[in-house]
């Protein structure tokens, strides 16, 4: 393995900056796996590789959010084995169907998110959630067990989801992006654990990407605390939009090499 100055200067930048963003909404992978492709991982290595250096990245903006207080610790710690299977087993399918069948309802879904916040001026502003009821906490947590099954299966846009499924029962967009981090952590791990089993994992490149993604992620939820809500609407719509475009572009790919 070719462990130059360059690859290591390329894995540590383009991991800081993806893990910069993806501490607050998500969508790091659109920078780290491309450039864990551009060292010349195989596209199932980069992906495990990128799940590996992400868990570590997510449990420390995770970890950041829980201590200034804008995590719902009691409902996260209920979902959180749940996400976690349920992101297994995706990356289980994932093996045997490929992700790209998803991709129209992928591009959909992320347009109705974007419109949508779009739309409502003052969404995710104020917090407005209290308590669930029976049936709103079955909702959430079904929710959830998708949006994990999602991840491990294809990934792209996992925080705008999480974040949108959040914003929908009233949390406010700096406490929804505490709870996603914690959840987003659950469904990486889940991810990671099919990866290693499969091998499909670079560590030397892994734990490199991983110390630049902790420094990262510290940076970013720190940035996020202190801007506020303001800050993560317009990043989530940014990224979000982003995604959009991404998956289009893969779409039409698939449709040109067909």
């Amino acid at each position: 393995m070719d462990l130059s100055l360059t690859i290591i200067l390329i894995i540590i930048v383009f991991g800081f900056i993806a893990a910069f963003i993806d501490s607050v909404v998500g969508g790091g992978g659109l920078i780290s796996t491309p450039a864990l492709l551009a060292i010349g991982l195989p596209p199932s290595v980069a992906l495990g590789t990128n799940k590996l250096a992400s868990s570590f990245g997510s449990f420390t903006s995770a970890l950041r959010f829980i201590r200034s207080g804008k995590v719902d610790l009691k409902v996260v710690s209920k979902l959180f084995i749940f996400v976690f299977l349920a992101s297994s087993l995706g990356a289980f399918v994932a093996t045997i169907i490929p992700s790209q069948v998803l991709k129209p309802l992928i591009i959909i879904a992320l347009t109705s998110v974007f419109i949508f916040t779009i739309l409502k001026k003052d969404w995710g502003s104020v917090r407005t959630f209290t308590h669930f009821t029976i049936a709103k906490a079955i909702i959430f947590a079904a929710l959830f067990v998708v949006i994990g099954f999602y991840d491990g299966f294809v990934g792209g846009g996992t925080g705008s989801f999480m974040l949108f499924v959040l914003l929908l029962f009233g949390f406010d967009f700096l406490s929804a992006a505490g709870n996603a981090k914690v959840l987003n952590f659950a469904s990486n791990l889940g991810a990671l654990v099919l990866f290693m089993t499969l091998g499909q994992v670079n560590y030397v490149y892994g734990f490199i990407m991983a110390a630049s993604m902790i420094v990262g992620s510290y940076v970013g939820a720190q940035f996020a605390i202190k801007q506020g809500v303001g800050y993560i609407k317009v990043l989530f719509i940014v990224i979000t939009a982003i995604l959009i475009l991404k998956n289009i572009y893969d779409y039409l790919q698939q449709i040109v090499h067909h």
